[in-house]
């Protein structure tokens, strides 16, 4: 006996491979919905008069469209392609593709230690529950190793996979921003108070998958850098490994300033 199928809900973006057009729209299979179909009517495809719909669609072609009304009974879609942003199918097609690779990563563990299909369902299960997009597990892991799987329950051998497969196959882009400050301090200790001081530019409040790295160039000048997989993230650490560093130098009874 089949399963029912899911289904999405009035609103949801959706990616979709278009099966078969005619001239009234366009039908389509909805990727993260196995074995339901739906239907773009012409009306649906173009804020503009469409005389020809093929002009628009093809056949195989993958869109990424919003859901209208669900009918459970008629197993059918009804979508839009004209309600859809630009913005919408950018982030959409983005997080589809993060998933798409998050399984090709759990398939990739469990090709490595011969699971069975049942285990592999319970682990990657297990995994799109706790995340919100399972690709965010797999880019934790390269930066905080296996204890993001273990911490989930999950054993030591497919924590060890998962992580060696994450790493074989996802390339972290993270932007950097730098910052530079002047610190002096004229107490006998004083290269220490400095060293001090800029040791609590690590500790400031941080997403996760930040980083703080201190460099000196030069005697008083130091380089503060930090790498966040979003810029945001990132310009917002600096500010603040720059004020605890100032606030700790003057502390220790030392000068700073800012000066990049």
């Amino acid at each position: 006996m089949s399963s029912t199928p899911n289904y999405p809900e009035v609103g949801d973006l959706v990616v979709a491979s278009v099966t078969r057009v005619v001239d009234y729209g366009a039908y389509v299979k909805l990727d993260e919905y196995d074995g339901v179909e739906g239907l773009i009517h012409i009306s649906e495809v173009a804020s503009t008069y469409v005389k020809n719909i093929r002009v628009h669609v093809r056949e195989g072609q993958k869109l990424v469209l919003k859901v209208l009304r669900v009918s459970t009974q008629r197993a059918q879609v009804d979508l839009s392609l004209r309600r859809v942003t630009g913005r919408e199918k950018s982030e959409k097609m983005l997080e589809w593709k993060k998933v798409k690779k998050a399984d090709s990563i759990v398939k990739g563990a469990a090709e490595k230690l011969k699971a069975t299909s049942e285990d592999t369902s319970k682990i990657r299960d297990l995994i799109y529950e706790k995340f919100d997009n399972p690709f965010d597990a797999f880019e934790e892991t390269i930066e905080e190793g296996e204890e993001t799987f273990t911490g989930l329950g999950i054993s030591e051998d497919w924590a060890k996979a998962l992580t060696e497969v994450s790493r074989s196959k996802i390339r972290l882009e993270k932007a950097k921003v730098t910052g530079t400050v002047e610190l002096t301090c004229s107490k006998t200790e004083g290269v220490e108070v400095i060293r001090q001081a800029l040791r609590v530019a690590k500790k400031a409040k941080k997403t996760r998958g930040t980083t703080v790295k201190v460099y000196t160039i030069g005697s008083p000048r130091y380089r503060l850098e930090v790498r966040s997989k979003e810029i945001t993230d990132a310009q917002a650490t600096l500010n603040q490994a720059v004020t605890d560093v100032l606030v700790s130098i003057k502390s220790l009874g030392g000068e700073g300033r800012r000066v990049s």
